[in-house]
């Protein structure tokens, strides 16, 4: 049993157990009828946050006290469904995910319009996630009668990405805009045009992102080898050019010097996708 100490909506409710730990219980309709001092119990059917000691997760739980109720409900429908999909996530997803969804709705009923201009890139790093979000938008719409551009598919994505278990210390966001800037300077030093449909295309950015994981978590690949870098010079010597740019790009923005094994295989990947 929980001791209720405070009611922030009829779908969310802040608890004490009998340690007294604070916990955020989530479910629809938990909270209709109840009041601080009340024992209740939390059911298979609701969600149960802790580690609530941290202060911005104690702001977030607050501001559910001024979201509606349908939001939360929303969130709810949104990672079961990312559930389904094999994505395991963080339970702080409900609290930062239902914020966003609020604020985007929002935004939208004001006339307030933002271009994501990362969600070609998301779509293709995280299709998952971004399949997730495309039902997200479908499912506001019938409930709210919000009708959200499909760059949304890619925010939603985003608060996906980085609550999934597994991948701490991995910012979807910083990973999208670095796959980007180095499509940017690959497009323009070995003339390739990405697209959104194609196979070669999709195969690139893949292997880009997980050089950009490997990057941020500190796992690029090294040897003492170079064979590969050298043999693919000689033959490959617009790909490796163009991947040496990125390499100066990356360490003069991040004072990091790709090893010249990530580099070949870079090499390597831009020359699959160049035009013949």
């Amino acid at each position: 049993m929980h001791t209720i100490k405070k009611v922030l909506n009829s779908s969310v409710v802040l608890v004490e157990d009998s340690r007294g730990v604070e916990r955020v219980l989530l479910g629809k309709g938990i909270g209709y009828g109840q009041k601080a001092g009340s024992q209740i119990a939390a059911s298979e059917g609701e969600r149960v946050f802790v580690s609530l000691d941290d202060a911005d997760h104690r702001n977030l739980v607050e501001l559910l006290a001024q979201i509606p109720a349908e939001f939360i409900d929303l969130t709810r429908t949104i990672v079961d469904d990312a559930v389904k999909q094999g994505l395991v996530l963080d339970p702080h997803i409900y609290l930062a995910l239902t914020d966003h969804l609020h604020f985007a709705v929002d935004r939208q009923r004001r006339g307030l319009k933002i271009v994501n201009r990362l969600a070609w890139e998301m779509r293709t790093v995280y299709p998952k996630h971004y399949a997730v979000g495309v039902k997200a938008l479908s499912a506001m719409e019938d409930r709210l009668g919000v009708a959200l551009p499909e760059d949304e598919a890619a925010n939603i994505a985003f608060h996906l990405a980085n609550a999934e278990v597994g991948r701490e210390g991995v910012d979807s966001l910083r990973v999208v805009q670095l796959i980007r800037e180095i499509t940017t300077i690959v497009s323009h030093t070995a003339s390739i045009q990405l697209h959104r449909e194609d196979l070669h295309s999709a195969r690139f950015i893949t292997h880009l992102q997980y050089l950009v994981e490997r990057f941020f978590t500190d796992r690029l690949l090294s040897s003492e080898d170079d064979f590969l870098f050298h043999s693919l010079s000689g033959r490959y010597p617009r790909a490796v050019a163009s991947a040496e740019k990125v390499r100066d790009f990356v360490q003069g923005k991040h004072g990091v010097r790709l090893p010249n094994e990530e580099v070949a295989f870079l090499a390597l990947h831009i020359a699959r996708a160049a035009p013949e």
